[in-house]
C-alpha cells in the first residue's frame, strides 16, 4: 500500500509516472472506496478527496474545460509513442524549530518584480509556489479555477498528492519535484479555457525527475481582511512562507534556486497583496534565496511594491528591524480599530 504523508511528519514518496497514471485512472472511476465518506469520524476525514465523482456532478462550462485538460493527459500516458518513463517525488516538510524573527539579521534578497508572465512558464528553473489550500488541490475536482487549481490542470500529476496527502498544518509544506506539464491555457477562473498540448522538455534528474519544484504552502484564508493585521497570524504566514521556502540542509546555499511567485493567499484568501509580498520577502530572504513575483497582470501593483523594496533595500533595513515595525502597524492597527466610532 502506498504510505500517507500524515500531519507532523517529514517524510517523502516518489512514484513513476506510470504508477501516477495508473492511480488517477483508478480516482476517474471512483475506486477509492474509503474516500467518499466526508463525516468527522470517518478514517480520511482530513485528507483532500481523491475520486472524481465531484467533477462529474454539476455539468458547466469550467468543468468541460478541466476534462479537456484531463481527457488530455490520459491520452498522452495511454500512448506507447509518449508515455512518461520518469519519476516524481512527493516531500511533506514538517518544520519544527521556528525562527527568531526579531532577532533576524538577513538582509532582503533580490527582487525581479513583473507584472507579465506566469509562474509556471517564466519561473522555470525556480522553486514555483502554489497558492495552495490546506487540503492540496483545493477545488480542482469540484468548481474551483484559480492559481492553485489551474497548475494541477495543467500538471495532472500534481492531483495524486491528494491521495496520501493530510491536511497541512501551520508548519507544514509539500514540495513535488518532477512533475510534467502537459497542457497550455489561457484565462483565469471562470475564463479559464484548455487550449491545447504542452510538449515539456524541461530536462531530467539523475533520478529522471524534471527539473521542476513546486511548493504548496496554504495562506490563511481570512473571513475578516483586517484579521491578516494581527502579528499572530502575521507570524504565522511568516513561518509557513518560511517552511515553503527553505533549502535542503545537504545543499550550499549558494546553489539554492530563486522563488517564483506572486500574489499568494489574496484574492480568494482575502490577502492584502503588499503585505504577502513582504511577509515573503522576509521569508525568502532569511532562506537565503532571491525572488521573481509575478503580480497576474497588475502593473500598479508592481510598482507600488517595488517602491516599497527599493525603500527598504536603500535603508538596508535587516528582517528583524522590518518585524518590529510590523509589530508597530499591528498594534496601531488594533488601537485604531477599538476606538470608537463617530
Amino acid at each position: 500500500s502506498i504510505p500517507l504523508l500524515q500531519d507532523g511528519q517529514s517524510k517523502s514518496i516518489t512514484l513513476s509516472q506510470v504508477q501516477i497514471a495508473s492511480l488517477l485512472a483508478n480516482a476517474f472511476y471512483c475506486t477509492f472506496p474509503h474516500r467518499n465518506a466526508t463525516h468527522p469520524k470517518a478514517e480520511y476525514c482530513n485528507y483532500p478527496t481523491i475520486n472524481f465523482q465531484s467533477l462529474f456532478a454539476k455539468w458547466s462550462d469550467q468543468k468541460e474545460q478541466k476534462f479537456r485538460a484531463i481527457f488530455h493527459y490520459f491520452q498522452v500516458v495511454t500512448e506507447e509513442s509518449t508515455v512518461p518513463r520518469g519519476l516524481v517525488t512527493f516531500s511533506r516538510c514538517h518544520m519544527s524549530t521556528f525562527t527568531d524573527w526579531r532577532s533576524c539579521t538577513a538582509l532582503l534578497p533580490k527582487l525581479y518584480i513583473t507584472s507579465e508572465g506566469l509562474i509556471e512558464k517564466d519561473g522555470q528553473g525556480m522553486l514555483q509556489v502554489d497558492f495552495s489550500h490546506n487540503l492540496v488541490g483545493g477545488g480542482v475536482l469540484g468548481n474551483g479555477l484559480v492559481q492553485e487549481e489551474i497548475l494541477f490542470l495543467i500538471n495532472p500529476e500534481l492531483i495524486v498528492a491528494r491521495l496520501f496527502t493530510e491536511k497541512l498544518g501551520d508548519n507544514d509544506c509539500l514540495k513535488i519535484t518532477g512533475s510534467q506539464q502537459y497542457s497550455e491555457y489561457t484565462g483565469y477562473s471562470d475564463k479559464f479555457q484548455w487550449t491545447g498540448p504542452h510538449e515539456d522538455k524541461t530536462p531530467r534528474d539523475e533520478w529522471q525527475r524534471r527539473h521542476r519544484q513546486i511548493v504548496a504552502i496554504d495562506a490563511l484564508n481570512l473571513k475578516y481582511p483586517k484579521e491578516q493585521y494581527n502579528m499572530k497570524n502575521v507570524h504565522r504566514e511568516l513561518n509557513k512562507a518560511y517552511c515553503g521556502f527553505k533549502g535542503d540542509d545537504n545543499t550550499h546555499p549558494d546553489y539554492y534556486p530563486a522563488i517564483a511567485t506572486g500574489n499568494w493567499g489574496c484574492e480568494a484568501f482575502g490577502g492584502d497583496p503588499k503585505l504577502k509580498a513582504l511577509i515573503q520577502l522576509m521569508a525568502a530572504a532569511e532562506a537565503r534565496r532571491d525572488v521573481a513575483y509575478f503580480t497576474s497582470g497588475d502593473r500598479y501593483l508592481q510598482m507600488d511594491i517595488l517602491r516599497m523594496y527599493n525603500f527598504l533595500k536603500t535603508d538596508g533595513i535587516t528582517v528583524g528591524r522590518l518585524y518590529k515595525s510590523l509589530e508597530s502597524f499591528c498594534e496601531e492597527i488594533r488601537i485604531y480599530q477599538k476606538q470608537p466610532s463617530d
